[in-house]
């Protein structure tokens, strides 16, 4: 097996009371086909959960304190800033990974476009049974993958949170995640990963996400969480999340990806209303009101931030390219044409020839911002 990449395991905690669920997440990943090269558990500003880890953990994890604005987000960026690894995976704390869940994340890194990849997330319903009026459809409410992703390996616009890798270099150069999006506390908040892939791949022009279904962690459902009080509540944080993206970045970026779902489950909101009524079906009523509810609560909640924000820019700020002409008979070369730049050069327009003759051009980010042409 390649030694490239190498990759540090980062789980986010913040309650005690997951304490089982944290011991489950550890464990499938230091029982992995692939080993990590590290594992770093980080406590979101709970002194007792930290000793805690400290002590049952040591020598099996780096157990360290969020340094940062308290929250998902400034957690996550703790354990980037304290990782080591070529590559940083992400687990939440209440997740279990499959045996070869890195093996599945590592073998795609060796496309030099990636900036990160995901998985599908299961959920594990409370006593082993999906509430009958859920809709697969709405599955990313308990942070897990929706029906409507993709079923194959496909490019993606963004990750999901619980199921998640990026090349670290890439973190770090884009500064990490939001600290002012995503969860923290009792406040459902999300949408950081998003507003991560999405500044990512403006910064690495060229640059891509994928995701991968045969990388599978299994994601557990607490009973608040299976309830409509939570759903309701989740939806209405989700639609706030999604236009304060949405102002950043504009309406086409943050919610390209959510238009042709949209359609989707409109549709089988309408069906299984029908179809409810017709057969007298309580739980395919149910399913159906969740539907057009939660798209109803997301897009009211849009709708209703939005008008308060100011609208993106007109004209996204495009990072310099570095021109590169590659020879596959011999070394790389830049071209004349390429300038000093006073920023970071995050992307190489390549010109490939063979022979003398050019046989292709390609669009490469640059995730190392002095490599060499040949290092390209």
């Amino acid at each position: 097996m390649p030694d490239f990449p190498s990759i540090d395991v980062i789980i986010c905690a913040h309650d005690m009371a997951r304490l089982p669920q944290i011991r489950e997440a550890v464990s499938s990943v230091r029982a992995q086909s692939r080993a990590a090269h590290g594992l770093i558990l980080v406590v979101d500003h709970n002194p007792g959960l930290l000793a805690r880890l400290a002590d049952e953990f040591a020598g099996a994890a780096r157990v360290i304190e969020n340094g940062a604005a308290q929250g998902l987000s400034g957690a996550r960026n703790t354990g980037v800033a304290e990782a080591s690894a070529d590559v940083v995976a992400f687990l939440d704390d209440d997740a279990v990974a499959a045996p070869d869940w890195l093996a599945r994340l590592a073998e795609h890194y060796g496309d030099p476009r990636l900036i990160g990849v995901g998985g599908r997330a299961v959920p594990i319903w409370p006593g082993g049974a999906r509430p009958g009026w859920f809709p697969e459809e709405f599955d990313w409410v308990v942070g897990c993958t929706h029906r409507g992703s993709p079923e194959d390996l496909a490019e993606v616009r963004n990750l999901i949170g619980c199921n998640m890798s990026f090349r670290r270099a890439a973190l770090g150069a884009v500064g990490g995640f939001e600290e002012g999006l995503g969860r923290s506390g009792a406040n459902a908040a999300g949408c950081e990963e998003t507003e991560l892939c999405i500044r990512a791949a403006e910064a690495f022009p060229g640059g891509r996400f994928l995701y991968d279904p045969d990388a599978l962690v299994q994601h557990l459902v607490t009973p608040e969480r299976a309830t409509w009080r939570y759903f309701r509540r989740r939806c209405l944080a989700e639609g706030r999340s999604k236009a304060t993206v949405s102002a950043r970045w504009g309406a086409g970026r943050a919610l390209a990806a959510e238009k042709a779902h949209t359609k989707r489950l409109i549709g089988a909101g309408l069906g299984g209303l029908g179809a409810g009524l017709v057969r007298g079906d309580p739980a395919l009523l149910g399913r159906a009101g969740a539907l057009l509810g939660g798209f109803g609560l997301v897009a009211g909640a849009y709708l209703a931030r939005r008008t308060g924000l100011p609208r993106a820019p007109a004209e996204p700020e495009f990072s310099p390219l570095r021109i590169v002409d590659v020879s596959l008979d011999g070394a790389a070369r830049p071209l004349a044409a390429t300038a000093p730049s006073p920023a970071p050069y995050r992307s190489a327009f390549c010109l490939v020839r063979q022979g003398g003759r050019p046989v292709r051009t390609l669009q490469l980010p640059l995730f190392d911002a002095e490599a060499t042409p040949d290092e390209i």
